[in-house]
C-alpha cells in the first residue's frame, strides 16, 4: 500500500479510480483529481508548500514533485504524463503535456498546453515554455512547434495507456 502521510495538518486527497503503487509516497497538501496513477518509486512532496493535480495524470517510476517553502507551489492541469524519473519543482505544468523521462522542471516554469518535454531536458527556472511546442537539450530551448494532431493523439495514447497500466495493477491475482 502506498505511504500516504499528513504533514502540518494536511492530509493528501484523490478523486475516485487513481491508483497508487504500493511503494509510491505522498505527503501533506497535496489535491489530485480523478483517474490519476503514481507509480513506483515516485515521491510527491507537499510538504513545504501546495502540489495540485489535475484529472488523468500519471507520474511515472521514480519521479519526484516538491516546492519550495513560501515561495513555489506545483499546479498539474489535466491530461498530463510525467515520465520516468522526472523532478517538477514549483512549476505549473498545463492540460496535455508529455513531460519525458528524466527532466527537469525548475521553479515558476510554466510549460504550455499541448507541449512536449524532450527527456533529459532541463527547464530553467521562470522559463515559459510556449503552448504547442517542443522544447529540449540543457538548457531546454525551444525546437520546434509541434504537429497538434500527431502531438494530442500521442499525449493522448500515453495517458490512456497508463489508465490500462493501473487497471493491470489493481486487478492483479491476489488482491
Amino acid at each position: 500500500m502506498a505511504l500516504i502521510l499528513p504533514v502540518r495538518g494536511f492530509v493528501p486527497e484523490y478523486g475516485k479510480n487513481c491508483y497508487f503503487s504500493e511503494n509510491a509516497t505522498i505527503i501533506g497538501d497535496v489535491i489530485m483529481g480523478d483517474h490519476c496513477s503514481v507509480w513506483f518509486n515516485a515521491v510527491i512532496r507537499g510538504d513545504v508548500n501546495s502540489i495540485r493535480i489535475g484529472n488523468k495524470v500519471n507520474i511515472q517510476d521514480g519521479s519526484v514533485l516538491h516546492t519550495t517553502y513560501k515561495k513555489t507551489v506545483i499546479n498539474i492541469g489535466d491530461n498530463v504524463s510525467i515520465g520516468h524519473n522526472v523532478i517538477v519543482h514549483g512549476a505549473s505544468i498545463k492540460p496535455n503535456v508529455l513531460i519525458g523521462m528524466g527532466a527537469i522542471i525548475m521553479d515558476n516554469a510554466v510549460i504550455g498546453e499541448n507541449s512536449i518535454i524532450a527527456a533529459g531536458a532541463v527547464v530553467l527556472e521562470n522559463t515559459i515554455v510556449e503552448p504547442g511546442s517542443i522544447y529540449g537539450g540543457i538548457p531546454a530551448k525551444k525546437i520546434k512547434k509541434v504537429n497538434e494532431k500527431q502531438t494530442m493523439e500521442m499525449i493522448e495514447r500515453i495517458a490512456n495507456n497508463y489508465l490500462k497500466y493501473a487497471d493491470w495493477y489493481r486487478n492483479k491475482p491476489g488482491k
